[in-house]
């Protein structure tokens, strides 16, 4: 049975690697970005970046001032057993987040959205999101959190089947174009699409994309891993870099989720992580032992299945034949 405690412990280690060390796949596209940027201005922001960010990690400070909104991407093997069930690890979550953000310390940035109320622990109704998946066969727990800023750098639209391809490259230029403008986005980021489903679970598609995705990372699919190559090249086009300066360092990579959907439909999300990019993850296994990397491995086969089982088509099938 996988202790509480361990489960906690390794909540509370996260939230602080997350705030101030980034991950190893995002520096090292911003290095290459860093080589290859030709504007002055964004070129130098994009050291300045590097810098601050081995600051840092040797001072064990966050990385930014803004420490966005903490969230969680648990993980949870089919054959795991936890002590005191799911329950107990919400809360042992929630636990983890308040106490960082002392500890760490996290801005406390949730508020109640009338009353605006702030127990300055960002934790709240409804947060921190909380949201699960599951793997056959295991018996550990695997914890994900995510430091996503909360106001911008989100967009969506309904697109239609006609729209296709072409429709999809005219929406995310414009996204990111509106966002370089208007200050809505901390670039270079690692950008998520969400293709399909309903408007939720588009929306819900492309942040995960952006923000449990290495980069580096292709869609098995090769026409969908085709176009997040191209995505990626044409948000370098624009001609904006780092924090909106002139240069071609707007997306580090770009990643492209899918999900089943109407048919009159073409539901489209674009999410821009930050150039912070704040995750940490680890597995927590049946022995209490902790198991930290940078890789939440999020999109598995078994989570992008496409079939279903169904016992009575076969046997039907298997009669008619």
């Amino acid at each position: 049975m996988i202790p509480i405690a361990s489960i906690e412990q390794a909540a509370t280690r996260l939230m602080a690697k997350a705030a101030i060390e980034i991950p190893e796949d995002y520096l090292g596209g911003i290095k290459a970005m860093a080589e290859r940027e030709s504007g002055d201005l964004s070129a130098f922001v994009l050291q300045a970046m590097l810098e601050n960010y081995e600051a840092a990690k040797e001072d064990r400070r966050a990385m930014c001032a803004d420490t966005g909104l903490p969230r969680w991407f648990v993980k949870i093997g089919n054959e795991a057993r936890i002590e005191g069930g799911p329950v107990a690890l919400e809360a042992a979550l929630r636990r983890a987040t308040a106490a960082a953000t002392y500890e760490v310390p996290l801005r406390p940035n949730r508020v109640h959205p009338l009353w605006r109320t702030d127990h300055n622990n960002n934790v709240g109704i409804n947060a921190p999101e909380i949201e699960f998946s599951y793997e056959p066969d295991g018996d550990w727990v695997e914890l994900t959190t995510v430091h996503k800023g909360g106001l911008f750098g989100t967009d969506y639209r309904m697109l239609f089947p006609g729209d296709g391809i072409e429709g999809i490259k005219r929406f995310f230029l414009d996204t990111l174009i509106a966002f370089g403008k208007r200050g809505l986005a901390c670039q270079p980021a690692i950008v998520g699409v969400g293709l399909g489903g309903s408007k939720d679970t588009a929306m819900s598609l492309g942040k995960q994309a952006a923000c449990l995705r290495v980069v580096g990372d292709r869609n098995p699919d090769p026409k969908i891993a085709a176009l997040e190559l191209e995505l990626q090249a044409l948000g370098n086009s624009i001609g904006m870099g780092a924090m909106g300066f002139v240069g071609s360092s707007m997306v580090v990579d770009c990643h492209v989720e899918v999900g089943y959907t109407h048919t009159g439909g073409l539901p489209m999300s674009v999410h821009t992580f930050c150039l912070s990019s704040r995750r940490a993850c680890a597995r927590v296994s049946d022995d209490g032992g902790i198991e930290e990397r940078t890789d939440p491995r999020w999109f598995t086969p078994y989570r992008r299945r496409e079939g279903v089982e169904w016992p009575v088509q076969a046997e039907r099938s298997r009669q008619s034949g």
